[in-house]
């Protein structure tokens, strides 16, 4: 094709003078067309084109003429757009013609210009390029799909000097994406053709991803070609090849391999995203795992958010979460497995999500995963995704319900683990006021489908909160437990369920655990020697005696009323156990270790006494319970007259009744005794040997002496469970009932219709009487100073005229009508109004 026409040329002159430079330059080119063959005539960049061509395909570039080419472009490029055309045409010639080791030669011409040329004029020239490279890529032949591919590449690592305002890519993310799903016959021309349009992806980033001027590769057209065709590509692994854990220590094969190139290109894409554009990244991923089934099961959607999170920029990690929890509410009615692989990517990305932001709307979050879970429950309930008609085509499945609750359960505790202490505690109160409870004025669904639905939700939400509680530290209980809160999760303690009890207490334990000792004393044991156990102890501060001081007698006497519940089973001995010595470790001084022991004592009188007709078990492991807190505590406080009496009790109870120690009820086959009435008074632990032996240690003897008595609260007359008559009395009686020696006791008041008409009219007068002094202070607190001034002048007036009164009938008492009444003693006595007779204002009456 480079060789010269050798015939001779035609002969023309004519005068310069009858001719303009254009006239002459349109004849030059009219020429050329008539004498095509003759090269002498042709353009230089025609020639120049011509010549690097080679006779024989197989030679190659002819590199000398190349460099005359590129020499020739640098010096005049003004002709670089003619030399892009004539190439383009030579090129589409060529392919047409199935000459493919010229349009290699062509190709191999345009990246050597491209790569060399970066003037002005380089915009024209790049149009003929991309025109090629289309050509290619619309061929049938893989060969020139990668060969086409791999100089779009080269092109899109070229930084351009001028921008180019009208250049579209459309195409190429379309074939591009098209190459990704190439379904060829053979493997590994598959594999290429894959990996081809992986790279053509990630050439199409590179160069549209930064210029503003170009097209916005962001927009949702092309993000829904590329992203799931990357996704597509890092699905499809080969069974026989395992993945190497990271990418430096992956083989040199699989570093080649379609899915390692699609996870490069993704990683590369979701890096450069932009805030305003993760959402248009992210949608087309949740779009492809739902079409595609792919959150059942949920390992390649973990795999891809995993991707994400550590991709995208940490400040927009939160935007993610976001988009998963509205793609959780959209997908609401959807099979139980496909929400619950979409809630554990959830909790997967969150723990993610910890290094970078967790956006503002942190209660939107857990509130969004607590309607979750009560939907959960009412489609469990009702068998149907249609809770108000019943009516569902699909068929629910039980089991898979739960596990979904599991999961919603497991990711409230991993999002909250990665929130600020402040955002927890926010958080937790937001779950205790999601529990409905009948002491509070949260709607109760009525009948027996309510009550299990009441049920379910209370187990579920204080599961939800344990999750919290055990990832939260803080130092100041008063700050982990405030008044609020702390009232609302000891009100579920009084529930019937065992279950809610349990997780009230174990909830518990977690905020006051807060040296990790739990776990050194999990099971109940009279240990001899408490040194091996290497508990960590510390001084109780400021902080926690302010806490113990405003809320122990809270806190005690619902342990007291817990040990009374006759559905308990070991789990709750052993949740007691744990809360008593945690309180003993973490919270006491001399005042709360006084307190506990009187406490422990009167659990021992519960057991002995067995007002509530406890079951020989439950009788069983209260005894065993105080033995092994009385033993710990004896061994912390070291008083050895204390450690002494404790230590022979348990010695007595070992020979004599070993089923009172927890080493033989708080087994697999616990021993029991039915003669628990018939015990000698050697194997009790006695109230007045402790006060007298730590009376004489500095303890509080006249506080160590008197029984442990719970009082009567609003929140027993509120509450609606059937146990509270049993177990709060209302028995007036005042003598110690927590004694083991009291042999006689006083006798109640008789309780009938009519005293329980009085209690119920004296629950009334106090809520009256409460509001009127919550009205009085409202008044000073927000009345005008005048108001209140002239207020107190006319109650002042008021008030010395009643002392007035009361003076004068004190020191002149009228005369009685029947004169003086002689005493018994003979000493007349005047008859006046007694004082607790007399009426006096208001203000005098606190």
């Amino acid at each position: 094709m480079g060789a010269r026409c050798r015939e001779p040329c035609l002969e023309i002159s004519f005068s310069l003078g009858y001719f303009t430079v254009q006239e002459l330059e349109c004849c030059r080119w009219a020429l050329a067309g008539v004498c095509g063959c003759c090269g002498a005539l042709r353009p230089r960049y025609k020639r120049l084109v011509d010549n690097i061509f080679p006779e024989d395909p197989e030679d190659g570039l002819v590199k000398t003429n190349m460099e005359k080419l590129t020499f020739y472009a640098l010096s005049a490029p003004e002709k670089l757009d003619r030399i892009g055309a004539y190439l383009s045409e030579r090129l589409i010639r060529d392919v047409s013609r199935h000459r493919y080791g010229y349009v290699c030669i062509a190709m191999e011409a345009l990246d050597q210009l491209l790569m060399a040329c970066h003037c002005q004029s380089i915009n024209l020239f790049v149009e003929s390029f991309l025109k090629m490279v289309a050509k290619l890529l619309e061929s049938e032949k893989p060969n020139l799909q990668i060969l086409g591919t791999n100089s779009f590449v080269k092109f899109a690592n070229i930084e351009e000097d001028t921008p180019s305002y009208h250049r579209s890519y459309d195409f190429f993310v379309s074939r591009f994406s098209e190459m990704c799903h190439s379904s060829h016959d053979d493997l590994e021309i598959r594999t290429k053709i894959r990996m081809s349009g992986i790279k053509g992806l990630q050439g199409v980033v590179r160069k549209t991803v930064n210029d503003e001027l170009q097209a916005n590769i962001w927009d949702p057209q092309h993000m829904d070609k590329i992203v799931p065709s990357l996704l597509f590509n890092l699905q499809h692994v080969e069974e026989a090849e395992s993945r190497s854990p990271s990418p430096l220590q992956a083989t040199e094969k699989e570093k080649e391999s379609p899915t390692e190139l699609a996870e490069r290109c993704l990683r590369e894409l979701l890096g450069r995203a932009a805030y305003g554009n993760i959402k248009n990244a992210i949608t087309p991923v949740l779009i492809h795992l739902d079409n595609h089934s792919l959150w059942e099961p949920k390992i390649f959607a973990t795999r891809c958010f995993r991707i994400i999170m550590y991709s995208i920029q940490p400040q927009h990690s939160h935007l993610v979460i976001q988009q998963l929890l509205g793609h959780l509410d959209a997908n609401s009615k959807s099979a139980a497995t496909v929400r619950a692989g979409i809630v554990e990517v959830l909790s997967e990305a969150a723990v993610i999500a910890a290094s970078g932001s967790v956006g503002p709307t942190v209660l939107e979050v857990f509130n969004t995963l607590l309607r979750q879970l009560r939907l959960s429950i009412d489609y469990a309930l009702t068998g149907s995704y249609n809770c108000i008609t019943g009516v569902s085509s699909k068929i629910i499945k039980e089991h898979e319900e739960r596990m979904f609750q599991e999961a919603v359960i497991k990711t409230i505790g991993s999002f909250a683990s990665t929130l600020p202490t402040y955002q927890q505690s926010e958080v937790m109160a937001f779950i205790m006021n999601k529990v409905p409870l009948p002491s509070t004025q949260q709607s109760i669904e009525a009948g027996k489908a309510g009550e299990n639905r009441n049920r379910l939700t209370q187990i579920m939400l204080l599961k939800s909160l344990l999750q919290v509680s055990v990832g939260f530290q803080c130092s100041n209980m008063l700050t982990a437990l405030p008044s609020a809160f702390l009232d609302r999760l000891l009100s579920a303690a009084l529930m019937e369920d065992a279950e809610i009890r349990l997780f009230v207490l174990e909830i518990l334990i977690s905020f006051i655990d807060r040296h990790d000792n739990r776990q050194k004393f999990s099971t109940i044991s009279t240990i001899s020697d408490i040194s091996v156990l290497k508990l960590k102890v510390e001084k109780c501060s400021r902080q926690d005696s302010v806490f113990m001081k405003k809320h122990s007698q809270q806190l005690f006497r619902h342990i007291y009323l817990i040990c009374k519940e006759e559905s308990n089973i070991q789990a709750h001995y052993e949740a007691l156990y744990s809360m008593l010595v945690l309180i003993s470790i973490e919270l006491a001084n001399e005042e709360v270790v006084v307190d506990l022991i009187r406490l422990v004592l009167a659990v021992q009188e519960i057991a002995q006494i067995n007002e509530d007709n406890l079951t020989a078990y439950n009788r069983c492991a209260l005894f065993a319970l105080g033995a092994a807190y009385l033993n710990l505590i004896s061994q912390l406080i070291t008083v050895p007259t204390f450690c002494q009496h404790i230590h022979e009790v348990i010695q007595m109870r070992q020979k004599e009744a070993p089923y009172l120690l927890p080493e033989d009820v708080f087994v697999e086959k616990p021993r029991l005794s039915k003669s628990l009435d018939r015990l000698g008074p050697e194997v009790f632990f006695w109230q007045s040997k402790i006060s007298e032996v730590l009376g004489g240690s500095g303890y509080n003897a006249d506080r160590l002496s008197t029984p442990y008595v719970p009082q009567l609260t609003d929140e027993d007359r509120l509450s609606k469970r059937k146990s509270i008559g049993e177990t709060i009395s209302l028995q007036v009686e005042v003598e110690s009932r927590n004694s083991p020696e009291r042999e006689q006791r006083a006798p109640a008041e008789e309780i009938t219709y009519e005293t329980l008409k009085k209690a119920i009219d004296s629950v009334a007068v106090e809520e009256q009487e409460r509001e009127r002094r919550r009205q009085v202070v409202e008044k000073f607190q927000k009345a005008p100073f005048e108001e209140i001034a002239a207020h107190c002048g006319a109650r002042a007036t008021l008030l010395q005229s009643k002392l007035n009164q009361i003076f004068e009938i004190t020191i002149r008492p009228p005369p009685s009508p029947s004169g003086t009444i002689t005493a018994a003693y003979g000493q007349p006595q005047n008859h006046s109004i007694p004082v607790y007779e007399m009426k006096f204002p208001d203000l005098c009456v606190y």
